[in-house]
């Protein structure tokens, strides 16, 4: 009998330290990062702040447009000095993703 719930304890084990390689961090419980995406040689501060949003259930359906020309459209931006993307995900049920663009 114990046999039998050593096995699978093991595969979870061995499944729960293996990683894949991402560009961002990925926590296996949660997630909830700031990375940059794009910097550019415009320099001095930003006067505006555009955001995108898009948004994934249950890892398999995902909805929303989050480019970065969608978030320069929805803050008028023409000039971009930088973006950042946030990523939130909770045990891969939920999540949501955002693109802030700063510019002019």
């Amino acid at each position: 009998m114990k046999k039998t719930f050593r096995i699978p304890a093991l595969a979870c084990v061995v499944l729960g330290l293996t990683a894949c390689a991402t560009p961002y961090p990925v926590g296996q419980i949660m997630t909830n990062v700031i990375l940059p995406v794009q910097a550019t040689s415009n320099e001095g501060t930003s006067s505006k702040v555009g955001e995108a949003s898009c948004n994934s259930v249950l890892s398999m359906f995902s909805y929303g447009d989050c480019s970065i020309d969608t978030a320069k459209k929805n803050a008028g931006i023409t000039k971009v000095h930088h973006a950042d993307w946030h990523g939130k995900n909770f045990l891969g049920l939920f999540g949501t993703y955002k693109v802030m663009v700063y510019g002019d």
